[in-house]
């Protein structure tokens, strides 16, 4: 069973996926930090300076103690964070885009395949052996 192991292990589609899961994890920090730290706030400028992140409807208000405590939090739907998610999709999605729009126009193009006989020649030859 080891044997068998080590051996799914090291067939090539394996380490491929494994790599590929690590630098898509990578890729995904890089793009949600673009989103989060350089787009998010340029489209909170241009909505008039709404971070959508804290528009909420609060349902029931937090309370406090005479001390100043949280003795229960605030229950809120937050709304403005999900806006936010739903931009970060889209922008996630386009920068995707690009990558593998880019990727595909640098990746080589397969060799046509050889001409050969077209599929009415290969009837006809079939056609013909089964008459004699």
């Amino acid at each position: 069973m080891l044997k068998e192991f080590k051996d799914f292990i090291m067939t090539g589609n394996v380490i491929e996926f494994a790599v590929a899961v690590i630098m898509a994890g990578a890729i995904g920090l890089v793009i949600n930090g673009f989103v989060n730290d350089i787009i998010m706030p340029v489209v909170g400028h241009f909505a008039g300076g709404v971070d959508f992140a804290d528009l909420k409807v609060v349902l029931s208000p937090e309370v406090k103690d005479a001390t100043g405590a949280v003795v229960t939090p605030e229950n809120a739907i937050r709304w403005g964070a999900w806006i936010n998610t739903i931009i970060n999709l889209l922008i996630v999605g386009f920068i995707m885009f690009l990558m593998v729009r880019s990727y595909n126009k640098i990746k080589p193009k397969p060799a046509p395949a050889p001409a050969g006989p077209s599929e009415i020649d290969l009837l006809i030859e079939i056609r013909d052996s089964l008459k004699k």
